[in-house]
């Protein structure tokens, strides 16, 4: 009878393979505040399309395995964006939903089949075209070893005033700025992690009280990390916003 054999003498388990990234942008939204004729992400900016640049950035960003873009059903714009060397790196999900958070949940729901519970999902705002290669890294870079993930943000630097809820509001308080930041994106979490924190505000009627990816997180009672962001990586939200974001993108970036 031949002896078990000691663990020493085993061979080795087979490594899990290493987590992925995914970078997912929801862009199904109508841009109401900004007045156009047609959705705000794909209103002219620099050049092109503001959606455009995004996409361009994390489709050539070489640790990004694949990026998706999430749509309405009824989008007429998005195949107008879509070079055939886009087509390579960006994958069109015809998902979207009436609210953000609605197209990132119904956009993790359709990779079901495609992405690990490990691999992690970079949520960007199609709103925001001054995101760059820089950025992706950082974020990348310093959550490598997180086990909740986190996001860009930048900390406050205005002194904040609540005012009073007035139609013409007085201010009533200043509130302390101490360890306030402001979100920006992407926001980086794993899928599995993401997704239990949608499903579960979906379950429990909150989903429409989250303003974010990371408030998700927290409803699970988890922290998210804050990685500086940069003023570059600006939301478009009024017209006014677009003239600053324009002046980014238009100057030197990595």
């Amino acid at each position: 009878m031949n002896p078990s054999p000691s663990a020493s003498s085993l061979p080795p388990a087979p490594a899990s393979p290493p987590a992925r990234h995914f970078a997912l942008i929801p862009a199904a939204g109508v841009g109401a505040r900004m007045g156009g004729q047609i959705p705000k992400q794909y209103l002219p900016l620099a050049g092109q399309p503001m959606l455009l640049h995004a996409l361009q950035r994390f489709a050539a960003h070489a640790r990004i395995a694949h990026t998706f873009v999430v749509v309405s059903a009824e989008d007429g714009w998005i195949d107008a964006l879509m070079t055939p060397a886009l087509r390579q790196r960006v994958s069109i999900l015809r998902v979207g939903g009436p609210t953000r958070q609605d197209s990132v949940f119904n956009g993790l729901n359709a990779l079901r089949e495609q992405l690990a519970d490990a691999d992690w999902v970079l949520v960007h705002d199609a709103a925001r075209p001054g995101v760059d290669a820089a950025l992706i890294d950082r974020l990348l870079d310093a959550l490598a070893q997180d086990e909740v993930g986190g996001l860009l943000a930048l900390p406050v630097v205005d002194t904040l005033k609540r005012g009073d809820g007035a139609s013409s509001p007085r201010s009533q308080q200043t509130v302390p700025r101490a360890g306030l930041w402001a979100a920006q994106t992407p926001q980086m979490f794993p899928y599995a992690l993401l997704h239990r924190a949608l499903r579960q505000a979906q379950e429990q009627g909150r989903l429409g009280e989250i303003t974010d990816d990371a408030s998700a997180i927290e409803m699970l009672g988890l922290r998210p990390r804050l990685v500086e962001g940069s003023p570059r990586n600006l939301k478009v939200t009024l017209a006014q916003d677009a003239a600053l974001a324009e002046f980014f993108l238009k100057g030197p970036h990595p």
